[in-house]
């Protein structure tokens, strides 16, 4: 598949650092991005819209593209969460209007004018899915690439399996295709293009670098847990999520109650849902293979050389996509 020229050269390994509440922020989104892989974060993540025009001028300047540079910088991206509770989101927009951000992934809502106005200054639009039927909705509205969150990835994850979700996607869309599902390895990288992606999308192995803004405590039990400690449940903001149950189990939940259908018809507004994730961590299936908590520079380098064993690459070689 084709690979947009703004991401040509400028990839160490075939992968996204996905944007997560509260945990992306610039340090985390400069650092993925100078050593190879493309960093985003929330635009709710900056507090204001005052805050996420600092963090924009920050990002952009500390990542500016040197003429003849050997080694550019990965592109960076913002989320965009595109729910009727997102009171900022025009402001926002405008925002990463003003500073033509390159790519764009919106969340929870119909892309149309996201596509229309990033369009307008050359930017690229993912739209994130969990069904096919949503993909084809985001196709159809413009989008530049789909970002399919299959069954056991961190955040508000689908229930279909990453191999039976990326299949059927490429049945009918040959264009850009993330996907996320328990990434957190560069084996794991290697086996989404396997699959016919593109790129992976790696969420929870980035909550556990020393520059994410995660709680160190969140990181500390994102290390200790296990795949049979992550929770999927409606319970937090009436959308099923993946979390940590020593996390939940300390907010005062019983697991055995926290069943599908818990929260259904829940309506939160951005704030509400901030605090209840503040307290309540989230993490993929992932934290089966995460042990540490490394510098990101460190984490990339680790993940370049086993995306290298797995494709059978020479030591010495670096991906530079065409």
């Amino acid at each position: 598949m084709p690979i947009p020229n703004v991401f040509k050269g400028r990839m160490r390994l075939p992968a996204i650092a996905a944007p997560m509440f509260l945990v992306s922020g610039p340090e985390l989104v400069i650092e993925t991005c100078r050593a190879g892989v493309a960093g985003t974060f929330p635009t709710l993540n900056a507090r204001t819209a005052v805050q996420l025009d600092e963090w924009l001028q920050r990002i952009g300047g500390a990542l500016g593209v040197e003429p003849g540079a050997e080694s550019p910088p990965a592109p960076y991206g913002v989320n965009l969460i595109l729910h009727a509770t997102n009171t900022r989101l025009a402001e926002d927009l405008a925002l990463v209007e003003r500073h033509r951000v390159p790519f764009v992934i919106t969340s929870l809502g119909h892309p149309g004018e996201v596509v229309k106005r990033v369009h307008a200054y050359g930017g690229l639009v993912f739209s994130d899915i969990i069904h096919a039927q949503h993909a084809r909705k985001a196709i159809a509205a413009g989008v530049d690439g789909i970002v399919a969150v299959a069954s056991g990835a961190g955040g508000h994850a689908g229930t279909q399996s990453v191999i039976s979700l990326a299949r059927e996607i490429r049945e009918f869309w040959d264009g850009v295709l993330v996907l996320a599902g328990s990434i957190s390895d560069g084996a794991s990288v290697r086996a989404v293009e396997v699959l016919g992606a593109d790129f992976a999308y790696m969420g929870t192995r980035f909550i556990a670098t020393r520059e994410s803004m995660a709680d160190e405590a969140y990181k500390e039990m994102l290390i200790a847990c296990t795949a049979a400690d992550i929770v999927y449940t409606d319970a937090i903001s009436g959308t099923n999520a993946n979390f940590m149950w020593p996390s939940l189990e300390k907010a005062g939940f019983e697991r055995a109650a926290l069943t599908a259908g818990w929260g259904k018809g829940k309506i939160h507004g951005i704030a509400d849902e901030a605090r209840a994730w503040r307290d309540v961590w989230s993490a993929g299936h992932g934290v089966a293979t995460i042990h540490d908590l490394p510098a990101v520079a460190e984490l990339i380098n680790r993940l370049a050389r086993e995306y290298r064993d797995a494709c059978n690459l020479p030591t010495s070689a670096v991906l530079r996509p065409d």
